[in-house]
């Protein structure tokens, strides 16, 4: 009997380009992706897209049904018109800079001509044009898709935990960018038929937008990240391995926030205990204060920019630190380096929805003191490092495999549409 997937196709909405799978949102939504097509759905996928990532184009049309690729490209002076966009209509400023005219057409000129039993909006931005094209099929008398929101984040409490990480002159913009961010996640709550969320944490911090109506709660199912063991294989440590790795996506302000932390408040302590020990920072768009602190350790910091393969510097890395300060999700990182057979320091909330344990699969702290502490001892203690990269890897195989975790996802797919409009 064929799965109940096929035959049913799928408006799929991304903001970025979902390939290569080289950061957390793109891990996330490839892999779902991935599962979908398996289960037999045709896959329409419509995706901004930047330059850079025009190169990759051939791989998605290997995987899905269809794409349609919209450009888009960012730039100060545009989101400072779309900031002022966003005063006058009321949406919040990161709905506002992607709620482009390029887009609309052509989920206009799309849903004109094809109808879609599932609306699937990857991340907050694109949830506006996944109701674009349900009013667009409704109007010309179609049956109502069923519309997913997939909710990387609760992004309304991630600006709430930046408001205390950037200066006091700019906190009021993020309070009132907060509060409409809220307010506009409540409406998708109630709007949309189902919403994902990655973590349980992140589903309680979406319940809060809609008061934690009872009527609300059984849209929201949460499924976490997932990442694929098999293809994420261990990586051979080479003999004397002594470095530090920590890698991200680096314009995104609690990545960037949270290795500034490090560099001044923890690394300075490692140093005191392990003199020597080399640090690599791995990320696109390095910010340009990195490179000032860096040049505070002559010759034992390394700020790398993008790296195409991870191997040689996996290869020497000895510890993997995510020092995360503020943000929401899952850190896709912390999946990976467990499957790599890496060990982890990480903080609270760098752990937030992985179900890993302190000492077990993973290494806590959130001073400066604790966490330069527990690299120290990580860098000294090989067998030690070795048991807990090891207890990692196998945590990840049983809980975090994307064959594993999406089996979650078949039935938030095909249970039945809703049609109601609040």
């Amino acid at each position: 009997m064929p799965y109940r997937g096929f035959n049913m196709n799928v408006l799929f909405l991304t903001q970025i380009l979902p390939y290569p799978p080289n950061a957390g949102p793109r891990v996330k939504t490839w892999h779902v992706l991935r599962h979908l097509v398996n289960r037999g759905f045709q896959i329409t996928l419509v995706t901004f897209i930047r330059p850079e990532e025009e190169e990759f184009l051939d791989e998605v049309h290997k995987t899905v049904h269809r794409v349609i690729h919209v450009p888009i490209q960012r730039s100060r002076i545009k989101d400072a018109g779309y900031f002022a966009q966003s005063i006058f209509t009321g949406k919040p400023f990161l709905v506002a800079r992607d709620n482009l005219i390029s887009m609309r057409k052509t989920i206009h000129d799309l849903c004109t001509h094809q109808d879609f039993d599932i609306l699937h909006a990857d991340q907050l931005t694109m949830a506006q044009f996944a109701w674009q094209a349900r009013q667009i099929q409704i109007q010309k008398g179609s049956s109502a898709p069923k519309t997913i929101f997939d909710a990387h984040n609760a992004t309304w409490s991630i600006m709430g935990r930046m408001r205390t990480q950037v200066p006091t002159f700019l906190r009021p913009l993020v309070v009132f960018e907060q509060a409409r961010i809220k307010k506009y996640e409540g409406w998708l709550l109630r709007n949309f038929d189902l919403t994902l969320a990655v973590t349980e944490i992140d589903r309680n911090a979406l319940l809060e937008t809609v008061a934690n109506d009872a009527a609300i709660k059984h849209k929201i199912t949460t499924i976490p990240i997932a990442v694929d063991t098999q293809q994420l294989t261990p990586i051979a440590e080479k003999p004397g391995a002594s470095q530090i790795l920590t890698l991200g996506t680096l314009h995104y302000p609690p990545n960037a926030d949270g290795i500034r932390w490090f560099l001044r408040e923890v690394y300075p302590r490692i140093l005191q205990q392990v003199p020597g020990a080399f640090l690599t920072v791995i990320g696109k768009n390095p910010p340009k204060d990195f490179y000032e602190m860096a040049q505070l350790y002559p010759n034992l910091v390394n700020i790398t920019g993008y790296v195409a393969d991870l191997t040689p510097y996996l290869e020497n890395c000895a510890v993997m630190v995510v020092p995360v300060l503020a943000g929401g999700g899952m850190r896709v990182r912390i999946l990976e380096a467990f499957s790599r057979q890496m060990a982890v320091v990480t903080t609270t909330i760098g752990l937030e929805g992985i179900d890993a344990k302190h000492g077990e699969h993973v290494l806590i702290a959130d001073d400066p003191l604790s966490f330069a502490g527990h690299v120290a001892r990580l860098l000294e203690d090989q067998p030690y490092r070795a048991a807990l990269a090891k207890n990692g890897r196998l945590f990840v195989e049983n809980q975090y495999d994307w064959q594993v975790v999406f089996k979650h996802l078949d039935q938030a797919y095909t249970i039945g549409n809703g049609n109601n409009v609040t």
